[in-house]
């Protein structure tokens, strides 16, 4: 009878130890959410693309403001945006993805080739399959994140190093496949999309900013976005509430190729060329440019609007530039700069903003006060 009274008491124990932990993990989690810091960069960023934008008028506004400056920043934002965004989402998970401009190139390569192959031996052909050509670019990418994904998730190397070893064995495959020349040729479907606008405004920035609010829907509105928020800010907690982290790190990491893949299509659209070597600075100017946009390099807090606006900033940043005769080497300095500044400032607030620590009673104390005595 002893024996029967002590497992009923055990047992309620831990059904009220879980309720409790529940309890505590769903409020976590609505605090996590509606944290002010994860839009920080929004309204940063604001001001500072105004900053630029100023700046830039005054210094030299004929060849600033001119309207082919102007056309040229929209053009040249979403191949870089896409690509933020893509990192954006993988540093959710508290990682990061090097690979992903070598992605985009080898989904630019793979697209050329095919493209380039089918119109030496029938141009109709060729023109006909534009579309499935594009796809299959995209879809090499969607490959390149998932094994990504793999090795991280599955073998369970650390993200720097993962991708790290992929970038290189990407960038790789595309030299032995390109034999380190530039290819050229694309599909007439890109070429018009790159040259088409709608209200003045180029298309491909259209697309960045459907793309944008696309993952935007998916980190904020969904399961599988919250699940990546929560994977990157508490990994702990993300166990214990029975998120499956493998499948999480897997889907991140292949949307991120995938992503990366589509910023490949949108290389060719621009310019209809393809090399290995292509935007390979990009691959800080992604990282500053997620940083900047209010992601946290440690995980969990991130911001799509952020990301879109650090894109534009940057870009005005690079544009105006040029305008004022600056060199490339001088552009590279400053997104150093930038990033070394944002850490700072995150750093810096991060530990003014930081509440004080509360001692919770013990969950077995509680559960153990709350059950009636014999």
């Amino acid at each position: 009878m002893n024996e029967t009274k002590l497992l009923i008491v055990e047992s309620q124990t831990n059904v009220n130890s879980a309720r409790q932990f529940n309890h505590q993990l769903g409020r976590w989690t609505r605090g996590f959410v509606r944290r002010p810091g994860a839009n920080r960069g929004v309204g940063l960023m604001v001001t500072a693309l105004l900053l630029a934008v100023a700046l830039f008028a005054i210094l030299n506004p004929r060849v600033f403001l001119s309207p082919i400056n102007l056309q040229n920043i929209a053009v040249a934002s979403p191949e870089i945006g896409i690509i933020a965004i893509a990192m954006m989402l993988v540093m959710l998970t508290g990682g990061i993805d090097l690979s992903l401009v070598a992605i985009a190139n080898f989904s630019a390569i793979t697209i050329s080739t095919l493209h380039t192959a089918l119109a030496a031996s029938d141009p109709d052909l060729a023109n006909n399959l534009s579309f499935v050509i594009v796809l299959a670019g995209v879809a090499v990418g969607m490959l390149g994140g998932a094994f990504n994904g793999f090795l991280v998730s599955v073998v369970g190397i650390t993200p720097i190093l993962a991708t790290l070893a992929t970038m290189q064995i990407y960038n790789g495959i595309a030299i032995l496949w390109t034999g380190g020349t530039t290819l050229y040729g694309a599909p007439a479907m890109l070429g018009t999309i790159g040259q088409a606008a709608l209200a003045n405004i180029p298309l491909l920035f259209i697309i960045f900013l459907i793309v944008a609010l696309l993952i935007a829907v998916l980190v904020n509105r969904t399961a599988l976005g919250r699940m990546i928020q929560l994977q990157g800010a508490n990994p702990v907690a993300a166990q214990y509430s029975g998120i499956p982290a493998r499948s999480v790190l897997m889907k991140t990491y292949t949307v991120g190729g995938l992503l990366a893949g589509l910023a490949g299509a949108l290389f060719l659209a621009r310019n209809p060329t393809a090399s290995a070597d292509y935007g390979s600075s990009y691959v800080l100017l992604v990282i500053v440019i997620a940083v900047l946009g209010g992601t946290k390099a440690t995980g969990g807090f991130g911001s799509v609007t952020g990301v879109v606006l650090a894109t534009l900033t940057l870009q005005v940043v690079s544009s105006g530039f040029t305008a004022i005769r600056l060199s490339s080497y001088e552009y590279a300095i400053a997104q150093g700069v930038i990033l070394i500044s944002v850490m700072i400032f995150d750093s810096v607030s991060s530990s003014r903003t930081k509440p004080p620590k509360k001692v919770a009673p013990p969950l077995a104390a509680e559960a153990s006060a709350s059950l009636p005595r014999p």
